[in-house]
């Protein structure tokens, strides 16, 4: 260890793990700063959405999560009855994954420190000073410490010290209600495995954790009972609960992990001052909805993280790192929203409240709104309307849009995949059966960029029209070129 990088990430959890592989594969020096002694070994998220395996595979580690999860189809909607169909998306990964957090975060943790990543635990940061050229942060292990680096990024989560030492205010609605769940036992558990009950009772959620031993419930009362998230939960207010809504308490026993949460929703006002950045949970906190918050976050890790690289090695302008709020607060605010959107439909237990649910869960019926909803909680419907800095008017609808991974043949026969040529994290400069050039930035420098030539061996309509495209490390489309036109001969 040493007392200056380039990068100090304060929060070690998933998305300041992720953010931590992508500056350490850029070659920066980068040290993760963590308050906790240990790995968590408990487990608020289940489960990794179909775009975020896609982000595992631009750098090609899905295998070490597909090993250990299980793919489902379907996701909901508010409890709805009518599911979301994950089956529609162009992509090699068209469910979530289902797995424990606990699982999703050491596997990262292994891939950061395969590459090198420094990681301090037991750090409690306590304040930061901002500087012209970097930041100072201050805290204590077993004593003191003061590292510097020439940015801060702030993943430390809901309470972040580093987005209040920045004064970037966290905008947003207080907490309207209280869910409890535990990770129990079950005597007696469902034939389906998964089970969902909503009536004047209540609402409930039950789903295997995937060890072969523990079910988690997730449970809403219709009746206010005026606990706060603080209140202890019981196994007997878990089994009488569970009783109450769905009919039985399965046997519930042997408790691994009881807690409450609220569905307090918050909004970082700006996710960058200075040298400062924040990411996942420090930037927004939301109803846990449909397992989209850590998803979110690792997301907003990959747009940071190659931009904030480019820049601290020269490779691109400054302005560049403001195209990471302009993409990312967006998303944050749609999150917002339909979290709140959300809480509405999971709380209304009134006879109007129910009646409001049945005519979402006929609107889920028609494909498209299925559709619409699938791609916002899948993060496939992800898109970056605006050029980044340097690039022209947008040559193609592709443009902004992620890309979907294609088996390619190249020039000189050899196979690959499109996110095979991205995983070092470099742009990818592909042209299409050797018929076109598509234009880069002054900036974009030959070293930054892996160039191709090759044909696609499947899914001919992604690229159909084109004849080359310039992709993103974080797998969006920059740019585009059309096929030439083959010269005609002049009588």
């Amino acid at each position: 260890m040493h007392e200056n990088y380039d990068v100090i990430i304060v929060g070690g959890g998933p998305v300041g793990l992720w953010l931590s592989c992508e500056l350490r594969l850029a070659g920066l020096d980068v040290v993760v700063l963590e308050r906790r002694t240990q790995r968590i070994n408990q487990s608020r998220a289940l489960t990794i959405h179909g775009r975020t395996l896609e982000i595992l595979s631009l750098r090609g580690i899905e295998d070490r999560f597909l090993a250990v999860g299980k793919p489902v189809m379907a996701g909901h909607y508010a409890v709805l009855e009518t599911r979301l169909d994950f089956n529609i998306f162009d992509s090699r990964f068209p469910y979530t994954l289902f797995i424990p957090q606990e699982t999703t975060e050491a596997l990262i943790e292994d891939f950061a420190l395969e590459l090198g990543v420094e990681i301090v635990r037991g750090a409690t940061v306590e304040r930061l000073t901002q500087e012209e050229d970097g930041v100072s942060v201050h805290g204590r292990t077993t004593e003191p410490f003061a590292f510097r680096g020439r940015y801060v990024i702030g993943s430390d989560g809901a309470r972040s010290v580093v987005r209040s030492e920045a004064g970037i205010d966290f905008v947003g609605h207080p907490a309207t209600g209280i869910w409890f769940m535990g990770d129990v036992v079950l005597g007696s558990p469902p034939e389906a495995g998964l089970l969902s009950a909503f009536n004047e009772n209540g609402c409930i959620l039950m789903a295997p954790l995937g060890d072969g031993v523990h079910h988690r419930i997730v449970i809403n009362e219709a009746n206010d009972r005026g606990m706060t998230r603080d209140d202890p939960v019981t196994l007997e207010e878990l089994r009488t609960a569970t009783k109450v809504i769905a009919g039985s308490d399965f046997g519930a026993h042997q408790p691994l992990w009881l807690t409450r949460f609220d569905n307090e929703t918050r909004l970082a006002s700006q996710y960058r001052k200075d040298r400062v950045f924040l990411a996942g949970d420090a930037a927004h906190i939301h109803l846990p909805a449909g397992g989209q918050g850590m998803n979110v976050g690792i997301q907003d890790a990959m747009n940071l993280g190659w931009k904030l690289a480019a820049v601290i090695k020269g490779e691109a302008p400054e302005e560049l790192l403001d195209t990471y709020e302009a993409e990312r607060r967006p998303v944050g605010v749609y999150l917002h929203d339909t979290t709140m959107a959300q809480t509405c439909l999971i709380t209304a237990f009134s006879p109007h409240g129910r009646a409001l649910r049945g005519v979402f869960n006929d609107m889920l019926r028609v494909p498209a709104f299925n559709a619409y909803f699938a791609n916002q909680v899948s993060g496939f419907g992800v898109r970056y309307p605006e050029a980044l800095p340097g690039f022209g008017i947008p040559a193609s609808p592709l443009v902004g849009n992620r890309i979907r991974d294609i088996h390619l043949e190249l020039a000189g026969g050899t196979r690959t995949t499109l996110f095979d040529l991205l995983a070092k994290g470099k742009w990818l400069d592909l042209t299409i059966n050797g018929s076109a050039a598509v234009s880069r930035p002054n900036w974009l420098l030959p070293a930054s960029v892996i160039v191709a030539s090759g044909t696609p061996l499947e899914h001919p309509d992604t690229l159909a029209g084109i004849g080359a495209l310039l992709v993103r490390p974080d797998g969006y489309v920059a740019q585009t070129a059309r096929p030439r036109q083959p010269e005609k001969w002049r009588l």
